[in-house]
């Protein structure tokens, strides 16, 4: 589902893996909006996420999050 929203951008709904998620993703966890700030990349497919707030998420190849993913039109 996409939703229009100010500034000439698009909201959309994803499923994120560790090998789909960006810089910029929005991943509600425990009832909080958490911004992808960097990504770093660990042994076996695995990814670090680094949130906004400075905290930090590790998951694996088989973890899948719904997240807000935010594009610009052309």
């Amino acid at each position: 589902m996409r939703q229009r929203v100010p500034g000439g951008t698009l909201a959309s709904n994803v499923e994120v893996t560790a090998a789909t998620v960006q810089r910029g993703d929005i991943i509600q966890l425990g009832g909080r909006a958490c911004r992808v700030q960097d990504l770093f990349q660990l042994s076996q497919g695995a990814k670090q996420i680094l949130f906004d707030s400075g905290e930090l998420l590790t998951i694996h190849t088989r973890t899948r999050l719904a997240a807000v993913r935010m594009m610009r039109r052309r």
